[in-house]
């Protein structure tokens, strides 16, 4: 995947938002990265949108919104976004949390950007009880900080709905690429209930849960796919 310049700026770390119909929580996410330490950039990717999405996250501060003429899902929205920049570090960040502030953002980029971890992602704060098994599953979380090279280093059809993170941590670890986790603590979501109605929201949890584990079997039925020459 190149980037537009043909280049890749490492020291630059653009933060990138796939957006479906989200003009309630987005404003608020744009604010925070842009307040960030350590972001230069600010990619909205408004995913076929039937609101004021893209409206919302201009007026808040995004350095651009891609507007995309039907939805695509999550994995090809990152992908749009990722190749409307040349920046060497990444964060995605879902355009529905609640809560997100500069300081969570801030502690997720920085075991990146000195060169500790590839990628580092944020384990949803579920109460005391699960965070010890939430340290020890695979990553999933919408928000994580990463290197350029993790995400150009997963198949194109990996890059697709909600496939696309156990890839990207399937990449970190076929490569021997340090992955880990932080805790974002105050961090929740809108549920895909309250957005589109009980029924609809129960189906579309059900299709994101068997995307997931159809993700754990594919990626390592393609594991040579996924190695990154010279990765380090």
């Amino acid at each position: 995947m190149s980037s537009p310049s043909g280049s890749v700026e490492a020291a630059r770390t653009a933060a990138i938002v796939p957006a479906y119909n989200e003009e309630k929580t987005i404003g608020g996410i744009v604010r925070a990265l842009k307040g960030a330490r350590g972001v230069d950039e600010v990619i909205v990717v408004d995913d076929g949108s039937g609101d004021r999405t893209a409206d919302e996250a201009r007026a808040a501060g995004a350095d651009q919104v891609l507007r995309l003429a039907e939805n695509i899902g999550k994995g090809g929205a990152l992908r749009r976004g990722v190749s409307a920049t040349s920046a060497g570090l990444l964060f995605f960040c879902d355009a529905d949390f609640i809560g997100l502030t500069l300081a969570h953002v801030e502690r997720l980029l920085l075991p990146v950007r000195e060169g500790r971890l590839a990628m580092c992602v944020g384990e949803r704060d579920r109460g005391p009880a699960l965070a010890w098994l939430i340290a020890r599953l695979p990553h999933i979380s919408g928000e994580r900080a990463l290197r350029r090279e993790v995400f150009e280093g997963v198949p194109a059809r990996f890059l697709r709905r909600f496939r696309v993170e156990i890839a990207l941590e399937y990449s970190c670890k076929v490569n021997r690429l340090a992955c880990g986790g932080i805790p974002t603590i105050g961090i929740t979501h809108v549920r895909k209930m309250q957005k589109i109605g009980f029924f609809r929201g129960l189906a579309a949890y059900a299709a994101m849960i068997w995307q997931i584990a159809e993700a754990f079997v594919l990626v390592r039925l393609a594991k040579k796919e996924f190695i990154i020459p010279h990765a380090a």
